[in-house]
């Protein structure tokens, strides 16, 4: 039986040592309740580190054996990785490149290599527990090369990996030494989840820009296999939230605060103490509001939360100094016998009082300067059963992308902050209502739990979308079964790409002209009253008029758009196409032309090729990421689709490919034949449309493919080709690999 195994840096339950000895307290975080249901299941197990150092063996066995019985396994660090793995790469080079404080960062190379050896350690904590066939769920920044360790040891597993934190702009990531082993150890995931859609757009670019590999639609090409990015919004346990709301214990707590606050408006701040929470910026807002209006002096209290966190980090340590004095400062010059502005405790509170909070504030002030989701938006918004209250949040915390109701700032900006202050005070009840209510409805319905389900569902997807492209090789016993089905057919139709399919490919693309073997093996085929065979290729009309227009075959060009029958004329596969767009692409083009030594444009009647098979390899791959990312944003809410195919890229119109044209060749009843050849992305269109039982086969090096087998040449599609004409079924004798 298939088990679950999720792992990440934490255990959902910390081990303490007391005079006692040592004790075990679970965790009430979001991704211990989201994951709950699943570690606890039967079988499934959670790996991580138990929160302390343990090197006594009897006290590992004794956590080991505590542990076990609640789903879960520890990983054992040293002192030492703690500090150098932990303290060191996880947060104090990862944590602030990845929130955008570079100047924050350190690079040491002592470790980085801890940070190799733990992720190694959990790599192996692992494998010694999940069997061949258990799906893994690897979680957040500590442990980025793990993916990679274990698809290394067990490359046919179910591997997904989330990041719960930003993903940075490739021009942050590159100035980590070691961005590309980071980068790639993620990639040894089947799906890779993020919060936001931004986060997923920057590290598809990372991986175009540091390995040089395609992505499309959210699907990196990897050499063995693709995998899946995707953004998949974190939720809270929204109901318990909303239940504890209405406890009799949290109205209790909000009536001893609202007795000791009196009739003010209470805006609440709720944060760990992190740099990349704006913290300090919130108070300075908070005065300028008092400045500003001083009519909100003695009316509003600001109530902060700050939770204890790596206070004896030094950056950490500042901050705490910081937000000390100015709310010492702030309070001594605001202050009145009655009244104090700014209520501030360095703890944290028990989730009962914490309800309380929310249920009492007037205002949630969520002003991350960056943050990964920020859940204490969503638990404000959970908290709010009077549906009053009014959300001011950072348009950069990851919640900002779904919770358009609240009152989006630039944290940074102090005067738009201090406006949506004064407009979240003043916002009538009614309006504060329509807003919460939407705000509680997408809450409510993208849960933990609904988080949970779609990122498993989708892992579940990648795997089979993986086994749909595994395409197998034509071997002798498929290649008997291919001739027969083709003798005893009475029609046949014969689809057969071009460039890298029927010839091979050249620098010079007015090389490839077809040699005289190749005509001859046309003609021949095309000979026999029983096949239609139809050259499908990406090549302008007048090109294959020129090489091959004295053949007896049908024609598809422009990857579609031109469309001839053997003894017609040439017609457009969709009337009305335009061109004139190719005014504004054609300079963009160019000027990637003028950056890449051998690259060029080639012209045609409907699209554009930027081709760079002439380029220096690294350069061309490089250039080409970079202008697939520049026409993906020029051709967006338009009818142009950029197509990638080998060494090129084509412009052209949306919703005319192979595959629409190769439709037009079936009918409405296929014929009992149908043979299908191409090489590249452009062919898989060809495939998709055909019958489940035509021959498609995928030509090159790459196995993965809609097709249904794999031939490794162009010698060998010749090969395969001239059999055919042979009136007994014989074997190949070239070897048929790739």
């Amino acid at each position: 039986m298939s088990r679950t195994i999720i792992i990440s840096n934490r255990l959902p339950t910390k081990v303490q040592r007391a005079a006692t000895g040592l004790t075990f307290q679970p965790s009430e975080g979001g991704l211990a309740t989201g994951l709950g249901s699943i570690y606890r299941a039967k079988g499934n197990v959670w790996v991580g580190w138990p929160g302390l150092s343990v090197d006594d063996p009897a006290e590992q066995d004794h956590v080991r054996e505590q542990l076990s019985a609640d789903s879960m396994a520890p990983v054992f660090l040293t002192e030492a990785e703690i500090r150098d793995f932990y303290e060191g790469f996880s947060n104090s080079t990862l944590w602030p490149t990845f929130h955008y404080f570079p100047q924050y960062a350190t690079y040491e190379q002592a470790h980085w290599d801890a940070y190799v050896a733990v992720n190694e350690k959990f790599c192996q904590a692992v494998l010694a527990l999940a069997g061949p066939d258990d799906t893994i769920w690897v979680h957040d920044y500590q442990l980025l090369l793990l993916p990679e360790m274990l698809r290394r040891e067990r490359p046919e597993a179910t591997i997904g990996f989330f990041l719960h934190i930003p993903f940075p702009s490739y021009e942050l990531l590159r100035a980590l030494p070691w961005g590309t082993e980071l980068v790639r150890g993620m990639l040894g995931a089947d799906l890779i989840g993020f919060h936001t859609f931004d986060y997923m757009h920057h590290f598809l670019s990372a991986v175009s820009h540091l390995l040089g590999l395609p992505n499309h639609n959210g699907q990196v090409e990897m050499p063995d296999r693709p995998v899946l990015v995707d953004a998949f919004p974190m939720g809270i346990d929204y109901q318990r939230y909303a239940d504890a709301a209405v406890s009799e214990a949290a109205q209790q707590h909000e009536q001893a605060y609202r007795q000791a606050l009196g009739n003010a408006k209470v805006v609440l701040s709720i944060d760990r103490l992190d740099y990349s929470k704006g913290i300090a910026q919130r108070l300075h807002a908070f005065e300028a509001l008092l400045v500003r209006y001083p009519e909100w002096r003695e009316r509003v209290n600001l109530l902060m939360v700050v939770v204890p966190s790596r206070d004896q980090v030094p950056q950490y340590a500042a901050l705490k100094e910081e937000i000390d004095e100015l709310v010492g400062r702030i309070n001594a010059q605001y202050r009145t016998i009655s009244w104090n502005p700014i209520h501030y405790f360095y703890r944290s509170f028990p989730f009962g009082e914490l309800s309380a909070l929310y249920r009492l504030a007037d205002v949630a002030l969520v002003t991350p300067v960056r943050d990964g989701m920020n859940l204490v938006a969503k638990e404000f918004i959970a908290s709010k059963a009077d549906q009053r209250g009014v959300l001011v949040l950072s348009e950069r915390a990851g919640a900002a992308q779904e919770l358009a109701e609240a009152l989006l700032i630039n944290p940074t900006n102090t005067n738009q902050v201090v406006e949506a202050l004064r407009e979240a005070l003043h916002l009538p009840d009614e309006e504060q209502q329509t807003r919460m209510a939407a705000m509680q409805q997408l809450v409510r319905q993208y849960d933990v739990f609904a988080w949970t389900r779609l990122f498993m569902d989708r892992l579940t997807y990648s795997k089979i979308k993986q086994h749909t492209l595994a395409t197998d090789v034509l071997d002798a016993h498929a290649q008997r079964q291919l001739r027969h089905d083709y003798q005893v057919a009475e029609r046949r139709l014969l689809l057969l790409d071009y460039d890298g399919t029927l010839v091979r490919f050249q620098h010079n693309p007015q090389q490839a002209r077809p040699d005289q073997e190749l005509l001859e093996l046309l003609g021949n085929l095309a000979a026999d009253a029983r096949n239609q065979v139809v050259v499908i290729s990406g090549r302008d009309r007048a090109t294959l008029d020129d090489w091959l227009g004295h053949l007896p075959i049908d024609f598809i060009a422009e990857h579609g758009v031109w469309l001839r029958r053997a003894g017609s004329r040439w017609h457009l596969f969709q009337e009305g196409l335009r061109a004139e767009w190719k005014r504004d692409i054609r300079p963009i083009l160019e000027q990637y032309v003028g950056r890449t030594p051998g690259a060029f444009i080639e012209e045609k009647d409907y699209s554009l090729v930027w081709h760079y098979r002439r380029a220096d390899a690294g350069l061309g791959a490089l250039r080409a990421r970079d202008l697939l990312n520049h026409l993906a944003f020029m051709t967006s809410n338009t009818d142009l689709h950029v197509l990638e195919g080998k060494k090129v890229l084509e412009i052209k119109n949306a919703g005319i490919h192979k595959g629409t044209a190769a439709a037009q060749w079936l009918g409405p009843k296929p014929p009992p034949f149908v043979l299908a050849l191409g090489d590249d992305r452009t062919d898989e269109d060809t495939f998709a449309a055909l019958p489940p039982e035509a021959y498609t086969l995928k030509v090159g090096p790459t196995p993965r493919s809609l097709a249904r087998y794999a031939v490794a040449n162009v010698a060998t599609v010749r090969q395969l080709l001239g059999s055919l004409l042979q009136p007994e079924v014989v074997d190949m004798q070239t070897a048929v690999k790739v």
